[in-house]
């Protein structure tokens, strides 16, 4: 099918293939082992988001929309006791916090934050489903699966990682259809109201990559998509019509919009969005954090960990003194989302975002995370003499993924580093390395018997009968892990 073929509502392209895999898919045609690396996925998005609670742009964003509300709605915020809001707010606020500190996963062949998007919208759901029906653990695990699945395909429609060199937000543009694929099937919408939901989450669909600079909005536009996904879902449900064959369509289509100017041929291919459903699994090449910033910047703490590791006496803190210029070099995409030179003054989310303040925080602090991105982490000296220090190239020939580091001394010599894919890609954090990284970042923000029954219901939900014992669980009162 040539791009945007499909005109008529009554055409079957790849819109209505997927919506179609959307309703009918089963727990038992997910391969066992894809349902036990979910469960793992789900448990990293929730450390995510009660870690970041209640960082300082967190509550901003809280206390402003909170005050909008008129009254308490059903839905818990993770880490807020006792506060309650609508499913929409709700939505939109835990994905912001699931996506506040930059530790949250991504997806290597089409970035987005599948956890930040589908978690929040899915539970605002089911909560709100309560009155009717409670939720089964593995219709939960299902309808998360069917979001990790669809995200990415519609991202690869837009040629995955490129739409970040052009300046959009990749998991903001992609976000909304996998939150309302998500949803529809929670709800049991049949296929053709599937295709409402996710023609209604598209025209709603946006994301300005000039948000990770100086804005704080950079953290909330994956929220944006989880509450635009749910509210799709949610019309839908209640006979809205929606845009049919929304991605394939020629005038005013998704892929044909969002794809403008990106000098691709073909400018995008929509065959993607329902190419191997149900044969190859997306869920696969979900990757999970080591680092608190952008994964774009990650290939590049490779290269100073692994000379660290090669050249210890280099990098001993009387050593760093000598170090006269660090070059970082990456390819088109990782250039273009972190290779920016970082400048004073500086928020979190701006160093967070940035190869240079990264490496040089690497070589510092030996580690980048949460803690080294403090307010008065920021204004490190040490850390601004290694960045003024440091330059980004790009490097045109270099898969996504590769970097390439040069750093040299004040006696004239020099080491070496290149790194193919970053910790996290080759090799993915194994289930255990997930757990552990739970345990760690819950370990210091809320009680440890509550950090125990959420870890065991999010393990067991492929058995659980209800899991509306996790609401309340998860609006513990936490803490703010950076104050």
């Amino acid at each position: 099918m040539s791009p945007g073929a499909a005109t008529n509502a009554t055409d079957f392209g790849p819109t209505k293939k997927v919506s179609q895999w959307i309703a009918s898919v089963k727990l038992e045609d997910i391969p066992e082992d894809i349902r036990t690396r979910a469960k793992y996925l789900i448990l990293d998005g929730l450390a995510c988001g009660l870690m970041a609670a209640h960082l300082p742009t967190c509550e901003k964003a809280v206390n402003i929309l909170a005050a909008l509300e008129p009254a308490a709605g059903d839905a818990v915020l993770f880490g807020w006791a006792g506060k309650k809001v609508t499913p929409l707010t709700s939505a939109l606020l835990n994905g912001t916090f699931i996506q506040g500190f930059e530790l949250d996963d991504w997806h290597s062949e089409a970035p987005l934050h599948s956890n930040s998007i589908i978690l929040p919208a899915l539970l605002a759901a089911a909560q709100h489903l309560k009155m009717e029906k409670s939720v089964s653990g593995p219709e939960f695990l299902l309808a998360t699966l069917v979001g990790f699945e669809v995200g990415p395909r519609v991202g690869r429609g837009l040629h995955g990682a490129h739409i970040l060199s052009t300046g959009w937000h990749s998991g903001a543009v992609f976000g909304p259809s996998a939150s309302a694929a998500s949803v529809s099937k929670l709800f049991g919408l049949s296929a053709e109201s599937v295709e409402d939901a996710l023609g209604i989450a598209c025209t709603q669909a946006c994301g300005l990559m000039s948000a990770q600079f100086e804005s704080e909005v950079k953290r909330m536009q994956h929220g944006f998509a989880a509450r635009s996904g749910l509210m799709a879902a949610f019309l839908a449900r209640g006979g809205y019509i929606g845009i049919k064959n929304v991605y394939e369509r020629e005038y005013g289509g998704f892929l044909k919009q969002f794809s403008g100017g990106n000098g691709k041929s073909p400018q995008f291919l929509p065959e993607e969005v329902s190419k191997d459903l149900g044969i190859r699994w997306q869920t696969n090449s979900i990757r999970v954090k080591p680092y608190a910033c952008v994964a774009a910047v990650h290939g590049a703490i490779d290269c100073v960990r692994f000379l660290q590791q090669r050249y210890p006496e280099r990098f001993r803190a009387n050593q760093i003194q000598d170090i006269k210029k660090i070059h970082i070099k990456s390819g088109p995409v990782n250039f273009h989302h972190g290779g920016w030179k970082a400048a004073r003054p500086l928020t979190n989310t701006g160093a967070q975002m940035s190869a240079t303040f990264a490496v040089a925080t690497q070589i510092i602090h030996n580690q980048v995370l949460a803690a080294q991105f403090r307010n008065d982490m920021l204004e490190n000296n040490d850390v601004w003499k290694l960045v003024d220090l440091s330059d980004c190239e790009l490097a045109p020939e270099y898969p996504h993924g590769q970097h390439s580091m040069t750093i040299e001394f004040a006696d004239g010599s020099s080491v070496s580093q290149l790194v193919e894919n970053s910790r996290g890609v080759k090799p993915p954090l194994t289930n255990e390395e997930i757990v552990e990284k739970w345990r760690n970042l819950t370990k210091d923000i809320m009680d440890s018997e509550i950090v125990r029954k959420i870890e065991e219901i999010i393990l067991s939900l492929d058995t659980l009968g209800d899991i509306s014992p996790l609401y309340e669980l998860l609006s513990t009162k936490t803490t703010n892990p950076i104050a």
